[in-house]
């Protein structure tokens, strides 16, 4: 995402690669998904996680044969530059329009999910798909719309980490990490308990960085086994019962 926006922005300015990006990361992942992630949808899903670690691998050793293994300058807007004031604290007015495009995507996600017949149906599809079948629902394209739209986000969040942390082949794939230790912090199944583990581990880094650097890494592997050792279904998992 953050490179094709980089691509984007050179000849429609940032409001363009925020408006397109997303919708082009979507078409590419509506292809693969067609061609490849729906072979695996019934089949143990430790070789979908494979599969996609090792396109994930891929689509980084590409980007450095098209635009090198250097990073790429991608400015933050002329709008969005500068400080705002609030008391003794000052923030970046880029990283207050993250966090609005953020809380905006979460809200937007929530609704879909829980207040759309779209949002039930994709619910329904992940606890009990047969059913969800039996009832003359077609799954198919259901699960492409989902997959696609969550390869829009990643390629929002592309473009919007792009003027913070530069545009570079591994910023997909270092982002991997932190985004499953932030998964099994909240808890398989849990939309809110994702969210609240998102915000937790970025304070936690954020506190390490600032008092003891070198385990800023680290911190968030602690958390994640301080987490199982009290919730091994994480903060807010769901409680799966096994029928016999």
């Amino acid at each position: 995402g953050a490179y094709l926006a980089y691509e984007i922005q050179l000849r429609l300015g940032f409001a363009g690669a925020v408006a397109l990006s997303p919708i082009g990361v979507a078409l590419i992942g509506v292809v693969i998904e067609r061609l490849a992630i729906r072979r695996f949808y019934r089949e143990d899903p430790a070789l979908a996680l494979l599969f996609t670690f090792g396109l994930a691998m891929a689509a980084e050793q590409s980007l450095r044969l098209v635009w090198g293994a250097t990073g790429l300058p991608f400015g933050i807007p002329e709008a969005l530059r500068g400080q705002v004031f609030l008391g003794d604290f000052i923030y970046s007015r880029y990283r207050i329009a993250v966090l609005a495009v953020s809380a905006a995507a979460v809200i937007g996600c929530w609704l879909l999910l829980n207040k759309t017949s779209f949002g039930l149906v994709v619910r329904a599809g992940t606890r009990d798909p047969e059913m969800v079948r039996a009832l003359g629902i077609a799954l198919s394209p259901i699960l492409t719309a989902i997959f696609a739209l969550g390869v829009a986000l990643a390629g929002l969040a592309g473009v919007m980490s792009a003027p913070l942390a530069g545009v570079h082949p591994a910023m997909g794939t270092e982002i991997v990490v932190a985004a499953f230790v932030i998964v099994v912090i909240g808890g398989l199944g849990s939309f809110w308990g994702v969210v609240w583990a998102g915000l937790i581990v970025g304070v936690v880094r954020g506190l390490t960085v600032l008092f003891y650097p070198p385990a800023a890494e680290a911190s968030m592997y602690a958390l994640m086994v301080l987490v199982l050792l009290v919730r091994p279904r994480g903060l807010m998992g769901e409680r799966f019962e096994r029928f016999e």
